[in-house]
């Protein structure tokens, strides 16, 4: 039985105008189609908002509910009426300087209300850093009681230590470890009970990346993963600069789950919805186990955590001639091991023909029906969560193999694939709402004719200044940085068949602490030259300006949107994240402009160039940028000796391969090293939008 409602803001809100919903017994089809006046009478740029479907399933055994369809199954396994298992739990804050003003006061608020929350059941303590790490209660969790959580609430000590520069990551995850370390607790005078059957968590919220102590992220994975034990810990990322491939990895290998708190009104909802997704445990250390002989191709079925309101899923494929599917389940509740077996019948996802069907066994275009698709989703899941756990370039590179063949047979947008949206050839005053749209999953790599809201780019320089090159027809990225100095000029591209120039200009930032004889530059000003129609156009944090034979024509404001387009060129301003200029066919140039609310003291505001479509340049384009538009490259993995090096400037904890970039004739030596990039052109666009700035 499917029981469904919906909402676009909250559980009492009624649909949106033209949504349709059909459903039986069985399933349920939701159409939400609105016109282009209604999109209009949302917002005069169209919806920006989370279409939210809301619904519950009945479930008949304890054990789950399984779906069979062509061979694969789905099983889900939502067990009712549990108990709530205590919780150890420790909050470890980040009050290092970045976090002074909005944001301090809305994780103050949201504390609040969490520890508000918490059930007399539950022990907790917290920890605050930056360079020194703080603990409220030493060496020991204290029991919710209302006297403790009020003592907490009027300690004003505990953040008292705002301004204090740097973050010590390690220092603080290893101060909580130690609170949840079973050696170190007592059970005697201070009335700490044993910790057998609560459930250890660390919940770590941080806005920046380690500076203080041990910065080396390896080295703090390897820490916290031996220090936590069966703790599991789940990161918050507050804010575009922290370091979230980090804690994304800190918590996928410590039992947890990582996410991004965005930087705006409601930050301390997302604190505190995150906070209830995981503030009830029922069960933990769970493990789904099915007969050898039954399913094979199975997805994850060992999980942590059950938490109240979660669901546990569990895909696979079914071996011919089953009929009941044997289900075993260990896991542990608030008082004991639990251990359960039981045969669950196999309910065939295909509506028989005495009920109206709606049409929701049917496949799509070809595309395979859903228990089909979930198994090839949570497939693909697993193949990218392995891929960030590894670091053996062999191993990640058929990982990533596998994930994009998976998602381009099953029509999957991921981080490996990309959605293509081919607008119709129709003359439409407003294109971000247009309603009819072609999409299909390609392969993502370079060189593929993006459109100018994709934000997918091959040749970029941002940063300090940091080059990134994808390598066709590879799965790497050829990176190098220019040291330059201030009030340098950059020859970032050079086609001299196309008449076009492309030129940064550096300004000095400051140094990192700890980091103070490296020198820091980055783009101010970036001038483009076409000579066709003699135009100039110069790029600054603040205005773009353009100028045609020698007189200005048009200066665009950054902070709003506007447009203009002379002799064939087309100038886009997206108010505060970016500039589009498009130099005729196959040539658009990317501006992003990098902007901080609340800016560190090494963080300078910058501009960052990307050649999001360089088809239309010549094969005689230069550059520190152009010189790889059209140039064959390869690398080779050699010894050594082989390689040619002298030097490299790694550090210990980093392994390092050797190679040889082959570009055209010319050899150059390279190091070969897995490293998380940052994607700027996605993160930025997705920060700006959520935040409304």
């Amino acid at each position: 039985m499917v029981s469904l409602f919906l909402t676009d803001l909250s559980a009492d809100a009624d649909p949106p105008p033209s949504t349709k919903v059909e459903q039986n017994p069985y399933c349920a089809h939701v159409r939400y189609t609105p016109s282009i006046q209604q999109q209009k009478n949302i917002s005069p740029r169209g919806p920006n908002a989370d279409f939210v479907i809301q619904y519950d399933v009945e479930l008949k055994d304890p054990m789950g509910d399984i779906q069979v369809d062509d061979g694969y199954f789905v099983h889900y396994f939502a067990p009712r009426g549990l108990p709530v298992v205590p919780k150890d739990v420790i909050f470890v804050i980040d009050i290092s300087g970045s976090m002074i003003g909005t944001k301090i006061k809305q994780t103050k608020a949201a504390m609040t209300t969490i520890l508000s929350d918490l059930r007399e059941g539950d022990y907790f303590n917290l920890i605050t850093f930056s360079d020194k790490v703080h603990t409220w209660k030493k060496g020991r969790t204290v029991r919710a009681t209302r006297q403790n959580v009020r003592d907490k609430y009027c300690n004003k000590l505990f953040f008292s230590s705002l301004l204090t520069p740097g973050t010590n990551i390690n220092a603080a995850l290893l101060s909580a470890a130690q609170l949840l370390n079973p050696s170190s607790h007592s059970s005697s005078s201070s009335g700490h009970a044993p910790s057998s059957h609560r459930v250890p968590m660390i919940i770590f919220l941080t806005d920046g990346e380690a500076t203080i102590g041990e910065t080396e992220p390896d080295v703090i994975l390897r820490n916290a993963q031996n220090a936590l034990g069966l703790a599991s810990l789940f990161g918050l990322a507050f804010g575009d600069d922290a370091d979230f491939p980090m804690l994304r990895r800190l918590a996928l290998e410590n039992r947890g789950v990582a996410r991004m708190v965005y930087e705006n009104d409601d930050a301390a909802v997302q604190l505190k919805g995150f906070y209830d997704e995981v503030a009830s445990p029922l069960l933990s250390d769970i493990q789904l186990s099915y007969l050898d002989d039954q399913v094979y191709d199975i997805t994850r079925s060992l999980f942590p955590n059950y938490f109240q309101g979660s669901e546990l899923v569990v895909t696979g494929r079914l071996k011919p001639g089953v009929q009941d599917l044997k289900v075993m389940l260990t896991a542990n509740d608030s008082k004991q091991k639990v251990k359960v077996e039981n045969e669950l019948p196999l309910a065939k996802a295909v509506i028989n023909g005495t009920e109206p069907s709606l049409g929701c066994a049917q496949a799509l275009d070809g595309i395979p029906s859903f228990v089909h698709r979930l198994w090839a989703y949570f497939t693909i899941k697993e193949l990218l969560l392995a891929k960030i756990n590894t670091s053996d370039v062999f191993t990640q590179r058929l990982l990533v193999d596998k994930a994009t063949n998976l998602s381009l047979k099953y029509n999957f947008v991921t981080p490996v694939t990309s959605l293509v949206v081919i607008k119709p050839d129709i003359d439409e005053p407003e294109p971000t709402i247009s309603s009819s749209v072609l999409a299909t999953t390609i392969p993502s790599k370079p060189h593929q004719p993006w459109l100018r809201f994709q934000y997918f780019v091959s040749l970029k320089v941002d940063g300090d200044p940091h080059f990134v090159v994808q390598l066709p027809k590879l799965h790497q990225n050829l990176c190098f940085t220019i040291d330059g100095r201030a009030d340098d000029v950059l020859r970032l591209l050079e086609d001299l068949d196309k008449g076009i120039i492309v030129d940064g200009h550096l300004m000095l930032a400051p140094s990192k602490e700890g980091l103070e004889n490296r020198t820091r530059t980055f783009f101010d000003r970036i001038s483009i030259i076409a000579a066709k129609g003699g135009i100039m156009i110069t790029l600054t944090l603040d205005s773009v300006q353009v100028e045609a034979d020698g007189k200005e024509i048009e200066t665009l404001p950054t902070n709003q949107r506007g447009s203009v387009e002379q002799h064939g060129m087309r100038i886009t301003v997206e108010e505060h994240h970016s500039c589009w200029i498009e130099l005729g066919v196959g040539v658009q140039f990317l501006i992003l402009f990098h902007l901080y609310n609340h800016p560190k003291s090494f963080q300078m505001e910058h501009l960052g160039f990307y050649i999001a479509d360089g088809k239309g340049l010549s094969h005689l384009t230069q550059g520190l940028l152009g010189q790889f538009q059209h140039t064959h490259m390869e690398v080779i993995r050699v010894s050594r000796d082989q390689a040619g090096f002298h030097h490299a400037q790694t550090n210990k904890n980093t392994s390092l391969a050797m190679g040889l970039l082959k570009k055209g004739d010319e050899h150059f030596p390279v190091t070969l090293q897995d490293k998380n990039l940052k994607d700027s052109p996605r993160n930025y666009k997705r920060y700006r939008k959520d935040t409304g700035t």
